[in-house]
């Protein structure tokens, strides 16, 4: 609406896709307008068409989502981009384009040279559609830095920010602990080491509320567990 591009930092791996299906849908049910979508990483243009190649062990609501797709290739132009010229020439476009690139926490990649020439402009706007881990680049803009560090400059945020909740694939604490409860036996040591430290902690807290397990730790350097 503000005639500006949308930038979509995205895993390579089953985000891209996934996203490339829900924008598929917002336009086949006429809540957005066609679309210009531009995937632009080599890893993940590789496996949007080797998901479209094995079409057949997608849900069924995926296959038809694709088939509807190829029979209105109009509504939603997309372009996989892997030749780096093909990419840095997406950063001439100034409205109008949706640019889904990795990685998916901007610590790297070409979506750093989208945010660079996309993030100074109000009409543009960046969509998070995944975990921002502390300390990265996609956790600042999440909490709204007003400047990003990029290839050794600081660069304004004048882009509006959106973050997209519900697409992660990881498990919750919920869904740990339904996981951890098919052991037959707690194990000799357990060791949470994915997640933040509040969350990681109440994790190992939980574990050993719900499940009694003993011997659970979040390892800290130069410290020996007993195994």
């Amino acid at each position: 609406a503000r005639g500006g591009n949308v930038i979509i930092p995205s895993f390579a791996v089953g985000r891209t896709q996934e996203v490339l299906l829900l924008l598929a849908q917002l336009v086949r049910e006429k809540r957005l307008p066609h679309l210009n979508v531009f995937i632009d990483s080599p890893m993940a243009t590789a496996v949007t068409q080797l998901t479209a190649h094995f079409r057949d062990a997608l849900e069924e609501d995926a296959q038809e989502m694709l088939a509807w797709h190829e029979a209105h290739p109009e509504a939603l132009r997309l372009k996989l981009v892997s030749d780096v010229e093909e990419s840095k020439a997406l950063n001439q476009i100034r409205g109008g384009a949706i640019i889904v690139s990795a990685s998916g926490m901007c610590e790297g990649g070409r979506v750093l040279h989208h945010l660079v020439n996309n993030l100074p402009y109000r009409q543009n706007a960046v969509i998070i559609t995944g975990f921002q881990a502390h300390g990265t680049t996609g956790r600042m803009l999440v909490e709204k830095a007003r400047t990003v560090r990029l290839f050794g400059q600081e660069v304004p945020v004048n882009a509006s920010v959106h973050t997209l909740g519900g697409l992660s694939a990881h498990a919750d604490q919920g869904g740990l602990l339904a996981w951890l409860k098919g052991f037959a036996a707690a194990p000799g040591q357990v060791f949470v080491v994915h997640g933040e430290p509040e969350a990681s902690a109440r994790l190992a807290e939980v574990m050993h509320e719900r499940l009694g397990w003993k011997h659970v730790a979040l390892p800290e350097r130069g410290v020996a567990y007993p195994c």
